[in-house]
């Protein structure tokens, strides 16, 4: 995938969809909005729009050429709006920041893998609710299906999903590579609300543009983009955008109200139901400031465009696994509750589950953001800037009601959502001090404050995971080929490939969520996030699957007999067994180890099989793992593919006998898996191989810890290993024989 088409070309279109959208909301609306409006304005009624054409299934399909007709109508009509000004440059600025950890990469792909899979979960949804809303019907039983039933079905919030899914449907780009984009996208528009916000208490438009630029990046949210936290993203962009919308409609005139109750329905479309928490102080400054009147068409406004979220809260509520909303215990994926001085901004350790190794700095820095947000908050009263004070009311309520009674996960989203408001403030109190002629002070408080943010940013960016594009891709390429070949299993943890990419294989993981069990041969289940070989898993429960797309590995099991290899890759190889028809197994004899896929079977078990009829076999060759000094011995002349295992970020260098076999870089994998590095003849004798991996640079993900290469294995390469039938009468000729598994088949139908 082309980096111009995710980061130019997605961004680009979306931002004149929502440009569009937002030029006719302010039309509808009577009154005009600020331009730095425009866009965020627009997004949010993306969201509204198409929330309301997915509700059904019937009008699903539709939602994609609505919005793209309608923004581009409303582009066309208020063209003469069109002129950038610094609020754009605030926007392109933390688009870029947010960019960064991928485009600096030099591949499209996404953040946050092995670290968190809700990412898998979001593309799933993003698939289906474009073209079906909510609705399962039709769906084969799948771990694809299983995911959309447990989220979908019980009305979990899709808001954010939306306009993702109509850029990919508009570009004809996979969601997974432009997942990022997106995120950097709604960054943007938050840096966009926050210079309307600042507009009444930061008069400089250069001075406005920087802390908005600042307010968009705040560490905690940051890092939540390095998790795929993309409601936390949306929602808070969306938010602010409601806070900056309410304070732009006029105190009179009702169609005013229009803006800000589509920004508010866009929060509850994003958040469920339980985001009118986060607009009650919003709610209460526009009764106060606008009048009762304007309120209340705004608050039913919101409740008819939010309808999608609001008939769904039953279902929510009964299908919400409520412990994991309000116990204390529940910590999710983080190792302990976060600090409620995380919201402030700046928080400088490169996994913002930890305290900070420099604590002092990080506590002095917490303490300038915090009393300048207090001054900021006082000059914006004493300037009449409501809008500013009630969005920071907005995230101090928002984030105390779901911090102190939810549970520690669902806390440390509310923090990462009400950040930008904290960030916002400071802002507003630094150019206090600069209006009162303290200049120097100013720009102190301005370069801790930026440099603090800036600084904690970094090292997220440098500790981040990327996801493996080469991986990702061939399962990509496999789930457009064999489409409707399914249903089809994978043996490898690869929620991605189960949840997202073979989505039309109608496939499932043998450790994922599943509908069908798929037994291991003791009888036992495969435990989620491990990995299995093909023949680990009992023979009945693999034949239910025509199509197998299996992680290929030094000790990889040739599929049993009835599956011929139909795909190749480097990561993933495909086997399929005719749809009908076929020898019958009558009794499969798994040889070898975890470790050695392949053994010399005790002749007695090969003649008790003979018994039974003709035997199917495949003969293997011995894996050879090298010692711990990198050595090992070659017993004949052969071609072998050298594999390492673990992951490594940065760039990997495989040497064999001192030359330069291939180089490889940010190859994350699950416990268990390994990497190949290609393939040499080799002659007999002793040789050795060496693993050099780079150490921390400038490119993202090369400063992190936790992950490493293992041992080196050395595996004859012949993928294309034949069936042997062997008649009852010849099975001895099988005996000392080294091989891969052996049946016993039912005679030719």
């Amino acid at each position: 995938m082309s980096l111009l088409v995710c980061w130019v070309a997605f961004p680009l279109l979306l931002g004149a969809l929502a440009l569009g959208w937002g030029l006719a909301v302010e039309r509808a609306s009577g009154a005009a909005l600020p331009r730095a409006l425009l866009v965020p304005v627009g997004l949010a009624a993306i969201v509204v729009g198409a929330g309301l054409l997915t509700a059904s299934d019937a009008t699903a399909e539709a939602a994609t050429p609505v919005v793209a007709a309608a923004g581009g109508l409303g582009l066309l009509l208020g063209l003469r709006r069109l002129r950038p000004g610094w609020a754009a440059a605030a926007g392109v600025g933390a688009f870029a920041v947010f960019a960064a950890p991928i485009v600096l990469s030099g591949g499209a792909t996404f953040a946050g893998y092995i670290k968190l899979d809700d990412t898998a979960t979001f593309l799933a949804m993003t698939d289906r609710v474009l073209d079906h809303g909510r609705s399962l019907a039709g769906l084969p039983p799948s771990s694809y299906e299983a995911v959309l039933d447990v989220n979908l079905a019980h009305g979990y919030p899709v808001g954010s999903f939306l306009p993702l899914g109509i850029g990919s449907k508009l570009t004809a780009q996979d969601p997974a590579w432009l997942f990022q984009p997106y995120l950097a996208f709604l960054a943007g528009v938050l840096a966009l609300a926050a210079y309307a916000l600042l507009e009444r208490v930061v008069p400089s438009t250069r001075v406005r543009a920087l802390a908005a630029f600042v307010a968009a990046q705040p560490a905690l949210l940051y890092a939540y983009s390095l998790w795929g936290g993309i409601k936390e993203l949306a929602a808070a962009a969306l938010l602010a955008v409601a806070a900056a919308a309410a304070a732009a409609a006029p105190a009179r005139g009702a169609r005013a109200a229009l803006p800000a109750a589509i920004a508010a329905a866009a929060v509850l479309d994003v958040l469920s139901p339980a985001g009118a928490v986060w607009l009650v102080p919003l709610l209460v400054a526009a009764i106060a400031l606008r009048g009762a009147r304007v309120a209340g068409v705004g608050v039913a406004g919101a409740a008819v465009f939010g309808a999608p979220a609001l008939v769904t809260i039953g279902d929510f509520l009964r299908g919400a696994n409520t412990e994991s909303f309000t116990s204390g215990s529940e910590l999710g994926n983080l190792v302990r509750p976060l600090s409620f001085l995380q919201a402030l901004g700046i928080w400088p350790t490169g996994d913002f589950r930890f305290t900070p190794p420099r604590t002092g700095q990080t506590y002095v820095l917490v303490a300038v953001v915090m009393a300048c947000a207090l001054a900021g908050l006082t000059w914006a009263l004493r300037r009449r800037a409501w809008s500013l004070v009630a969005y920071t009311a907005s995230a101090l309520v928002g984030a105390a009601v779901f911090d102190g009674a939810g549970s520690p996960w669902v806390g440390a989203k509310a923090l990462a959502v009400s950040s930008p408001a904290f960030v916002a403030a400071a802002g507003a109190g630094v150019a206090w001090v600069f209006s009162s002629g303290r200049r120097v002070e100013a720009s102190a408080l301005a370069a801790a404050i930026a440099g603090g943010v800036l600084w904690s940013n970094a090292l997220a960016y440098h500790d981040t995971t990327l996801a493996p594009r080469g991986q990702l891709r061939e399962l990509e390429q496999i789930g457009e080929r064999f489409a409707g070949d399914g249903p089809a299993l994978m043996t490898d943890y690869q929620v991605y490939g189960a949840r997202h990419f073979l989505r039309r294989l109608d496939p499932e993981g043998a450790s994922e969520l599943r509908r069908r069990l798929v037994p291991l041969a003791n009888g036992q289940i495969l435990q989620k996030g491990a990995s299995a070989d093909i023949d680990q898993l009992r023979l009945d429960g693999v034949l239910v699957y025509r199509t197998l797309v299996l992680r290929r590995g030094p000790a990889g099991s040739r599929p049993p007999s009835l599956y011929r290899r139909v795909w190749h890759g480097r990561w993933y190889d495909v086997w399929q067994r005719p749809a009908h028809g076929g020898r019958a197994i009558l009794e499969h004899l798994a040889l070898g180890d975890a470790g050695q896929a392949g053994a010399v079977p005790p002749c007695n078990e090969v003649l008790r099989l003979a018994k039974r009829g003709t035997l199917a076999t495949v003969e293997r060759g011995a894996e050879i793992e090298a010692a711990a000094d990198g050595s090992f011995v070659v017993p004949r002349r052969a071609r072998y593919e050298a594999w390492i295992a673990g992951s490594f970020r940065g760039q990997a260098t495989v040497r064999l006998d001192g030359r330069r076999l291939a180089s490889d870089r940010d190859e994350l994998n699950w416990t268990g898996l390994s990497t190949s590095f290609g393939s040499a003849d080799l002659s007999p004798g002793r040789h050795r191989i060496e693993v050099h991996v780079s150490g921390p640079d400038w490119r993202p993900g090369t400063g992190g810890t936790g992950y490493g290469v293992g041992g080196a294995t050395l595996s004859p390469d012949d993928p294309d290993r034949p069936v042997e039938l062997v008649p009852p009468s010849q099975a001895r000729s099988l005996c000392g024989k080294r091989l891969d598994w052996i049946e016993a088949l039912a005679p030719q139908p």
